[in-house]
């Protein structure tokens, strides 16, 4: 049997996944969410290929930590300036911008490289349950 690899990220058929973040752990929900975005579900997976699909993830502000990590975690920003770093609680970026946390999580389950910037731009992420990619024929994803 002969190993086909795609050659271009055109090779492939795009789907548009809908995943539903409501009481899903975040953890385990971003490397599904990886896996999808970079094609590792389908048989034509080739690693240095975009091969991958879309995915829309609605209820970000819903999603799930375990253990003490509401409270403890917490995500690190700094301006470049001297002095000007400063740290944010997962319970405020969860008030003010819920997508940068699924966001956060997905793209450091993807490789650091110049690939995993054009796979990150096919994950949109929504707080609410609404979302308007209706016009892509989106598909629930199960799994």
């Amino acid at each position: 049997m002969k190993t086909t690899l795609a050659k271009t990220a055109n090779d492939t058929e795009k789907t548009w996944y809908v995943v539903d973040a409501t009481d899903q752990v975040l953890g385990r929900l971003a490397v599904k969410i990886a896996a999808i975005l970079r094609g590792r579900h389908k048989p034509t997976y080739t690693p240095h290929v975009d091969t991958g699909d879309y995915v829309v993830v609605i209820n970000a502000d819903k999603v799930r930590l375990t253990g003490s990590k509401e409270t403890d975690k917490t995500y690190m920003f700094f301006t470049g300036w001297v002095g000007t770093a400063y740290r944010r609680s997962v319970a405020h970026m969860r008030e003010h911008k819920p997508a940068f946390i699924i966001e956060h999580a997905v793209k450091g389950m993807l490789p650091h490289n110049k690939l995993a910037n054009a796979i990150i731009k096919k994950l949109k992420v929504y707080a609410g349950a609404e979302h308007p990619h209706a016009a892509q024929k989106t598909v629930e994803f199960k799994g």
